[in-house]
């Protein structure tokens, strides 16, 4: 399958303003995100990677430079037209608890069922579809509320799923998920970008589970809040960031190092 650019960035500066407040997460990044691979985000907590993620599917607002959905630009899309394209897991909490898994689920269907959203035939069967994919066709009349936080968070991948769009964006997908579940939750992500051509970019701590199944690997390094300034963005296929020592440079610390050999971050000796 012939992979194509789904989302690109230019001097894209990432971050929040507010009266007399400004904070600059990252001031360039010069992205490429691709049909047809798992990307995985990775970076230390307040690297901003949640704040990318947010600005690249417009819930928040670039402080500057250019954002490209299938080659056009963000701003140039409706609210409705970009649900078509994009479909988005964060990890905050939403108050769904007291509706069904199925509810829930169809909520995904938005972009599709028209002004009064009635559901047609097929898109129960994408939402049937959907809950099958990730696991959670059992639990369709139970409410979220009902749900662990691993199911709860199969739920909203469901969601997105159902929302049949060719770029899916999530926000640390497998952070509540046993080690069982975060594997299959990968592999099933990953199924979805080879076999069906979607886009998947997901931000995670999990180095050892993105160096097993993701194709790329973006590093998001941190910004100097004093300088507004940070090192670029080190994006590549896990090989090749692991042979050309950039792995261990990000994640290597006085207590910790990258054991290329092993694949994975042990304690200095």
């Amino acid at each position: 399958m012939k992979c194509s650019v789904a989302i690109s960035t230019h001097q894209l500066c990432i971050g929040y303003t507010g009266r007399g407040f400004r904070r600059v997460v990252h001031p360039e990044l010069n992205l490429q995100l691709y049909t047809g691979e798992v990307t995985a985000l990775l970076g230390s907590n307040g690297a901003g990677k949640s704040t990318l993620l947010k600005t690249l599917c417009g819930l928040l607002p670039a402080l500057h430079g250019d954002i490209f959905i299938d080659g056009k630009p963000l701003a140039g899309y409706r609210h409705g037209e970009l649900a078509t394209h994009v479909g988005v897991v964060l990890t905050e909490r939403t108050q769904t608890g007291g509706i069904s898994v199925y509810d829930l689920v169809s909520l995904g269907r938005y972009p599709h069922t028209g002004f009064f959203g009635t559901l047609r035939e097929e898109d129960h069967a994408a939402i049937r579809n959907a809950m099958e994919t990730v696991g959670i066709a059992d639990k369709a009349q139970r409410h979220v509320s009902e749900l662990s936080d691993g199911e709860r968070q199969k739920a909203f991948i469901a969601k997105v799923l159902a929302q049949e769009c060719p770029i899916i964006l999530l926000d640390e997908p497998t952070a509540f998920l046993d080690v069982t579940s975060r594997l299959e939750t990968m592999i099933t992500l990953r199924r979805l970008a080879h076999q069906e051509g979607k886009a998947v970019l997901l931000s995670t701590h999990d180095l050892d589970t993105a160096l097993q199944l993701a194709d790329k690997l973006w590093l998001q390094p941190a910004c100097s809040a004093e300088k507004e300034t940070a090192d670029p963005m080190v994006c590549g296929t896990p090989s090749t960031l692991i042979e050309n020592g950039a792995l261990a440079r990000f994640f290597s610390t006085d207590a910790v190092i990258f054991d290329p050999v092993n694949r994975r971050l042990v304690a200095r000796k």
